[in-house]
């Protein structure tokens, strides 16, 4: 078995897709203004092996995806902005939670952080060019991988 980067990534993108919340729904992180309304963008931040997961001929990865849910700060009324966002959020946590293999494609998602950074959101702001700032919230989705390289000897 390998790592199958497409099938994770397009697992996540169904269920953001399948939320209904979203204009945009991207298969990269954004290097310009994504515009107006809600937008997701899905990347991978990291990839390693889970010692305590492995075996001794086998080992099993862990691969984080980032999320980033986007939206322009200045949209109006500007009270609603953090309503719109968070709500965003929670439907995805609802779905990874709820679709837990990823499909069957995966051992799990690390809810609760067994094998490191829990699936979580982290709210902020960023910019981009032409002076559009958006409010944003980062979920980090870890999924373990079972058997994802062989040992060999």
């Amino acid at each position: 078995m390998s790592l199958d980067l497409l099938t994770y990534r397009n697992t996540a993108l169904s269920h953001a897709m399948a939320a209904g919340l979203f204009g945009n729904v991207l298969d990269h992180e954004p290097v310009s203004a994504p515009g107006s309304g809600l937008t997701a963008a899905f990347w991978v931040s990291r990839i390693g092996p889970v010692p305590l997961g492995s075996g001794l001929n086998k080992t099993t990865a862990r691969l984080e995806l980032m999320a980033r849910i986007l939206m322009p700060a200045d949209t109006e009324p500007q009270g609603e902005v953090d309503t719109a966002v968070t709500g965003a959020v929670d439907a995805l946590l609802t779905a990874y939670s709820g679709d837990f293999q990823f499909g069957g494609n995966v051992r799990l998602v690390d809810l609760l952080g067994a094998y490191g950074t829990a699936l979580q959101a982290e709210f902020g702001y960023t910019s981009f060019a032409g002076g559009t700032t958006y409010r944003v919230a980062t979920l980090t989705i870890p999924l373990i991988i079972s058997d994802a390289w062989a040992q060999v000897a």
